[in-house]
């Protein structure tokens, strides 16, 4: 679930003001078209007010209809004029909100990735969807009202108020103190309902988790009899949202009432001061024009205003926070440090102790759940700097476990697993893929794209140089690449690196090519390789693995060929009793499995 969805509406307001001061700093000229147009606007309600007051001193109640009627001319061409830059404010407000709308986007996906990165284990997230789509959509809507109803507020308030000083002075000081009452009690009823729409949010994200939890073992559910105690964990949920509800109804019920009071008690106001006014000296035309300031223009925006701040405002504050990146962990002071304590190493940029193992596993023990047979009990190993590993054994007996653990993707049961002397799996707060490893599935990663963006996706390689041929530039390296894989006639044939992959036209096994070559040019100092080259033929194989053997690092790979464990300075055998670990020459007299598993090989074509 994203966002702190426990804090204060105020700490909510400082994780996202920043971000909302840096999106319009970056949208200045679009702010500036809509203060531009939005001030036109305001001509229209100032002339409203202020024709309809000369309109009846100057023409009508003085004999001079012509007069009235021009007056009044005037105030119908404000409405045209206001007409016009209407069209403007909507032109400008767009150039605001589809901006908003495409940034959440990009952000949802990113955290969402990050997410699964750090985290590969839970890395559905239906919780995602709903800020891709719902929230994200729910954002761009209470923006947009927002604004324009903000917005309409400021330039009519701007124009309201200009027309009343213009026409009498003192009729700001009778409608502005209910005016400001009425906003007061209005304002005080937005921090509890936003406290409300957060826990709404909370509760929504954490219903749609659990739906989709549900539904991916829907069979299993049905098939063990569990419905009750699937329903038993989606019921409260369900109830819980529908007691937010009704609270969220009866706040409503509250903001109205406040709308009311800024809304009639500035008419009450003025009517009941009307006779004192008109004792001394405001005219007619005057107590009329400030009316219809009121009642057409000033009222009818502030109830707009508070509407959208009390619905819309809160909305998009609750919403926009969930997608502010959490927030760092404090940093241990001094005393912790002196006391002993080590300072913690931004995630993903550990810096190992020199003599530091690649990879190393202390005491691991892992089980698919509780009750189930150890898949590695007590496992001890230690991948040196530089070393070639190769894992064996029967399918199933735990050798895609490893490479996950190896990658952080598994939690151990028991025992610890390190990679560059740092915790495998990384701490929660920790974004982007980490930097110390790369690892490769049986299922190659390769998507709609150019060949190059194929090779280069784990490297973030950029040029060094606008020529090809300089051996600093990114494509002189792909290609160094290409060439060590033996992958010139793929991409030849795919159409150079430019070219674009479309994955389901490739085979299984140049798939496996293309991402081989993309872990070549990471630069993560551990590769692990579980069943990564399963689909290719024993030549490309042991070029492949020879060349990833050769690049500065360690390699980590799951072998499903004798070949393949001879070329490796050390094989792991995996028995499920028991894990042997020595050279391919001495294995066969101190592991039997390892024995029989050569044996079957070399009964096999093998090339």
């Amino acid at each position: 679930m994203t966002g702190t969805g426990t804090g204060t509406e105020t700490e909510a307001w400082r994780r996202v003001a920043p971000e909302g001061r840096r999106f319009l700093r970056g949208h200045k000229s679009a702010l500036a078209r809509l203060a531009a147009w939005s001030l036109v606007e305001s001509a229209h309600t100032f002339l409203g007010g202020y024709g309809v007051a000369r309109a009846l001193d100057d023409g009508f109640l003085a004999g001079r209809t012509g007069t009235g009627l021009a007056w009044l001319a005037a105030a119908a061409a404000g409405a045209l004029l206001g007409g016009f830059a209407l069209r403007g404010v909507f032109a400008g407000l767009a150039d605001l909100v589809e901006p908003l709308r495409d940034g959440l986007v990009r952000r949802a996906v990113r955290q969402a990735l990050d997410r699964a990165v750090a985290d590969p284990v839970r890395a559905p997230d239906a919780g995602a969807v709903s800020r891709l789509t719902q929230q994200t959509e729910m954002a761009r809507d209470s923006f947009a009202g927002l604004v324009l109803t903000v917005r309409s507020f400021v330039f009519t308030a701007v124009g309201a108020f200009a027309g009343m000083a213009a026409l009498a002075p003192v009729l700001l000081l009778v409608v502005l103190p209910p005016l400001l009452l009425g906003v007061a009690a209005f304002l005080a009823t937005l921090r509890p309902m936003a406290a409300v729409q957060r826990r709404s949010l909370d509760t929504d994200e954490a219903l749609a988790d659990r739906l989709g939890e549900l539904g991916e073992g829907l069979r299993d559910v049905v098939a063990c009899g569990g419905q009750t105690a699937a329903r038993a964990r989606v019921e409260p949920l369900i109830a819980a949202q529908e007691r937010l509800a009704r609270r969220l109804a009866r706040w409503a019920a509250l903001r109205t009432l406040a709308l009311g009071t800024a809304g009639r008690l500035p008419v009450i106001a003025l009517l009941v001061a009307a006779p004192w006014l008109l004792a001394h000296g405001i005219t007619a035309g005057a107590l009329a024009g400030g009316l219809t300031y009121l009642v057409q223009a000033l009222l009818p925006a502030l109830n707009s205003a508070m509407t959208a701040l009390g619905s819309a405002g809160t909305r998009l504050l609750v919403v926009l926070e969930r997608f502010c990146d959490p927030a760092p962990p404090p940093t241990p002071g001094v005393a912790d440090t002196a006391a002993g304590e080590a300072k913690p190493q931004p995630a993903g940029r550990a810096v190992p102790p020199a003599a530091a193992a690649a990879a190393e596993l202390r005491g691991v023990t892992f089980a698919y759940g509780r009750g189930a047979a150890p898949v590695l009990d007590a496992l001890d190993l230690v991948v040196r700097p530089g070393e070639h590993l190769a894992v064996v054994g029967p399918s199933g007996i735990g050798k895609s476990t490893l490479t996950a653990l190896l990658a952080g993707m598994l939690p151990p049961d028991a025992g610890t697993v390190l990679v560059a002397g740092s915790a495998a799996r990384r701490t929660p707060d920790a974004r982007g893929p980490d930097p110390r490893r790369t690892l490769l599935p049986q299922q190659a990663y390769v998507f709609t794209g150019t060949v190059r963006e194929n090779l280069t996706h784990l490297s973030h390689l950029s040029p060094l140089s606008a020529d090809p041929g300089d051996p600093r530039s990114g494509d002189a390296r792909v290609w160094r690449a290409v060439a060590a894989l033996g992958l010139d006639g793929l991409v030849e044939r795919l159409g150079g690196l430019d070219a674009e992959v479309r994955p389901r036209l490739l085979s299984r096994g140049e798939s496996q090519h293309l991402a081989l070559a993309a872990a070549y040019l990471s630069p993560a100092p551990l590769l692990v390789l579980d069943e990564a080259t399963c689909h290719l033929d024993p030549r490309t194989e042991e070029r492949a693995e020879r060349a990833l053997a050769a690049r500065p690092g360690t390699l980590v790979v799951v072998a499903h060929r004798v070949s393949s464990a001879a070329r490796a300075d050390r094989v792991l055998v995996l028995d499920g009793t028991r894990a042997v670990c020595g050279t391919h020459a001495e294995l066969p007299a101190r592991s039997t499995l390892y024995r029989d598993l050569v044996g079957k090989w070399n009964g096999t074509a093998d090339g």
